[in-house]
């Protein structure tokens, strides 16, 4: 069996990756909403609500405005999210396995950091921020790019990818709880139309408006939104998606190791409880507390897997 400690390095190395790319991405659809409101500054509250960083953000600086949070969310060191912090992480984490990943996954990595490390070294204005963006998510892009493409599918392999995919997981549904006023969280709504910025700006965030259009043709309607993101297997950012990759790699690994640890029972129950369910009934009983219960349980998920393979050992 992997040693622990590096086993939590690579699972941690990957969320760290994962949250970058994610925050990126956010922020992206934030500043396009930004612009067309006027209480601009109301969206990136909203951003920094999907990242779970408003509360230290307003406990720091107060008033939430754009330039603030722009440097918070991407260059602040004193935010353990924000994009600098993570992706320092990830290189730490990087160095720590060095010698599990082959050498095209360790350049990638150090590549995204230093690259990173000089575009994010000064306050962003809003005009160069869809380029520093774009980096960000090239980059991470970049990295599971030589990941897939290099590395032996074993132990390694399979807690790369459980990294990924909780981060994942539990990313797609804190936008889907931060925005789920738009997806009308009550069985009289369903069917009604929505803000068409609005809810681009949850498919924009998981680059999924070509990939529903494709699926649902040009009828915007909150119920299918919410099952795309949510039950969809087919989509790589759903909650379904995320949760069968989990899956997967923690079978993998039961079969590698020739055990049944809780974790997998974890996902297994995730996955029965979550994901077996109607779009209908999901929002009939209030997608807000579903969401906060599928969190509740990826965060269960997370802290049992690194007991099970003993990241602190």
């Amino acid at each position: 069996m992997m040693l622990g400690k590096t086993a939590g390095g690579l699972y941690w190395m990957f969320r760290y990756l994962e949250r970058s790319e994610n925050t990126a991405r956010l922020m992206a659809a934030g500043q396009r909403i930004a612009l067309t409101r006027s209480h601009a500054d109301d969206e990136w509250a909203s951003v920094m609500e999907t990242t779970a960083t408003l509360n230290p953000y307003r406990a720091r600086h107060g008033e939430v405005t754009r330039d603030k949070a722009i440097h918070w969310m991407l260059c602040d060191r004193d935010n353990a999210a924000s994009v600098i912090s993570v992706i320092e992480s990830a290189r730490s984490n990087a160095r720590l396995v060095r010698t599990a990943l082959t050498r095209e996954v360790w350049e990638s990595v150090n590549e995204c950091w230093m690259l990173l490390r000089d575009a994010l070294s000064q306050p962003i204005g809003e005009r160069e921020l869809p380029q520093v963006l774009n980096v960000i998510r090239n980059r991470s892009a970049h990295v599971r790019g030589a990941f897939s493409g290099t590395m032996l599918r074993n132990d390694i392999y399979n807690f790369a990818r459980l990294g990924t995919f909780i981060e994942r997981a539990d990313n797609t549904a804190r936008l889907l709880d931060v925005k789920y006023y738009v997806l009308l969280p009550s069985s009289q709504a369903t069917g009604s139309s929505l803000d068409n910025l609005q809810w681009e700006s949850i498919l924009r965030s998981v680059s999924a408006e070509g990939a529903y259009r494709l699926t649902y043709g040009q009828d915007v309607r909150a119920r299918n939104i919410a099952q795309f993101l949510i039950l969809d297997p087919r989509m790589p950012r759903s909650l379904a998606f995320s949760v069968g990759k989990i899956l997967d790699n923690l079978n993998f690994l039961a079969a590698d190791y020739g055990t049944r640890p809780p974790s997998l029972a974890l996902a297994q129950a995730l996955q029965a409880h979550f994901l077996d369910a109607s779009i209908e009934g999901i929002i009939e009983a209030g997608l807000h507390g579903f969401i906060q219960d599928f969190l509740r349980g990826v965060a269960e998920l997370g802290s049992q897997t690194e007991v099970d393979y003993r990241f602190h050992a």
